[in-house]
């Protein structure tokens, strides 16, 4: 084989390894599974400038390699003639792989609203720069809900950091659900500076709720379109789960077995 002949070979064994690499980058694309609406909840009351309408979703991502960027919900309203009376668009923060996002809102109707439906555009496609297993969730605790007026309810707790890098800012979503697991409606709140060696305290007030409160789902989140919030958290590392020191005396005497030929009492 001639040196012209073997160029051209290894010109076309290149062509073949990039044309494939191409190939295998799309079929990865048509693998991604889009976002899923597994819950949806709305109400309507009547208020001092119209109708409130109070809507609360959550979207799922079956991707566990991929964050969702750039949904915006879409929620619109229509009258007892099917005429659209409310037409909104809510941009939501990125959806971390294989994870779920809550999301809640209200707007005023002029006319009344017969029905409610929440809708979504699809979203965009980012790999995610560690696995899965690196971005943790935000810590919860003592969650307690109670009820103010009636549809009305107060929720109240404390989140903190899990990663070294302070949380600038941090969206807190209360779901309510009543004893069947049916989503009942929600609220969400904002908390900056979230610290790992401070908790923060969060105040959600969740109105239209239509039925008996039995459990409450607590869900914190990054706050931003895109996945870069979270993946600069991830890359600053993550605090140790045990950081306290053991408040117990040390054993007077090993309590484990002695190792082979150890003779002492």
């Amino acid at each position: 084989m001639t040196q012209r002949s073997r160029m051209a070979a290894a010109m076309a064994l290149v062509v073949v390894v990039v044309a494939a690499g191409c190939s295998e980058t799309s079929e990865n694309k048509k693998q991604l599974a889009p976002l899923t609406l597994k819950e949806q909840a709305s109400s309507i009351d009547k208020s001092s400038s119209g109708y409130l309408v109070t809507w609360a979703g959550v979207l799922g991502n079956a991707n566990r390699w991929h964050f969702g960027e750039n949904a915006v919900a879409l929620i619109s309203a229509r009258d007892g003639s099917g005429k659209e009376v409310l037409r909104m668009e809510q941009p939501l923060d990125a959806v971390p792989p294989g994870r779920s996002l809550a999301f809640t809102g209200q707007a005023v109707a002029k006319v009344k609203p017969a029905s409610v439906k929440i809708d979504y555009r699809p979203a965009s496609w980012h790999p995610a720069a560690r696995i899965p297993s690196s971005f943790r969730r935000f810590p919860v605790s003592d969650v307690a809900t109670e009820p103010l007026e009636p549809g009305s309810y107060l929720v109240t707790g404390y989140i903190s950091d899990p990663f070294r890098k302070v949380a600038n800012s941090l969206v807190v979503t209360a779901l309510l659900h009543d004893e069947a697991g049916r989503l009942l409606g929600g609220g969400t709140t904002f908390v900056d500076d979230v610290r790992a060696e401070l908790k923060r305290r969060f105040v959600i007030t969740v109105s239209g709720v239509k039925g008996k409160v039995a459990d409450t789902d607590i869900t914190v989140r990054t706050w931003g379109a895109t996945a870069k919030p979270y993946e600069e958290l991830v890359a600053g590392g993550t605090v140790p789960v045990n950081v306290t020191k053991p408040t117990t005396k040390p054993f007077a005497k090993d309590r484990g077995y002695p190792p082979i030929g150890d003779r002492r009492p």
